[in-house]
């Protein structure tokens, strides 16, 4: 029989092994995808079946869907002719969430995040959104900007271009910071693209700040 200290090194392990975290680069066998078994290009087909729950158009969140294959029911985006999935990660398929609640809920790189998927006509992926979660906790919302690194390191610091905007009439730093990067970034198969935000309204509560990062990772072409 294990003791405590002993499940608790498994436990350790297992998230190691586990947390698929941006601000570590891919190892070989993970260079192809973008998020844990998540890739571009990938058919809706061969999309994971268990450890998801939550689906939903990203367009119209109250559109509930049974799965991936459901994504026809979601509005095509104008621009791309795309069609998002939201979806979460099932708490009930994850041992570790019930050890501690740092391990529960979706999150990437340690931050809690909305995910989606892009897919486009043909049933294959061809896109996928991060933002951090609005909603998360305060400590948590702090360093949501903070994940826009993470993104440049696990994809590269080469190759951006960025651009700062200045304020708005009534947008305030937070704590002397004031943030809204928009910064672009292409390879030879992937177009980023990435933004980062910190300030808050003139005159609101300090913690009612707006706070984030958001990255659309698309297939070059798609």
């Amino acid at each position: 029989m294990q003791g405590p200290s002993s499940r608790r090194s498994l436990a350790g392990a297992a998230l190691v092994a586990a947390c698929a975290c941006l601000a570590a680069g891919p190892s070989p066998a993970e260079e192809a995808a973008e998020l844990r078994g998540f890739r571009i290009g990938m058919a809706v087909s061969d999309l994971p079946s268990e450890g998801y729950t939550g689906f939903a158009c990203g367009a119209r969140p109250e559109t509930a869907l049974d799965g991936w294959g459901g994504f026809r029911a979601c509005p095509p985006d104008p621009a791309t002719g795309l069609r998002e999935v939201r979806f979460r990660y099932d708490d009930a398929a994850n041992p570790l969430a019930r050890l501690h609640d740092r391990y529960a809920g979706t999150k990437v790189g340690g931050q809690p995040v909305l995910l989606s998927l892009l897919i486009g006509e043909g049933a294959r992926v061809e896109g996928l959104r991060i933002r951090t979660d609005p909603g998360a906790r305060l400590f948590e919302r702090k360093r949501a900007m903070l994940f826009g690194e993470q993104v440049k390191n696990r994809y590269g610091e080469e190759g951006w271009t960025c651009t700062d905007a200045a304020p708005e009439a009534g947008e305030e730093p937070v704590g002397g910071v004031f943030i809204k990067e928009h910064c672009d970034k292409t390879t030879a198969d992937r177009r980023f693209s990435l933004d980062r935000w910190l300030y808050r309204r003139a005159g609101e509560d300090l913690r009612r700040f707006s706070g984030g990062t958001a990255v659309t990772i698309l297939r070059r072409g798609g």
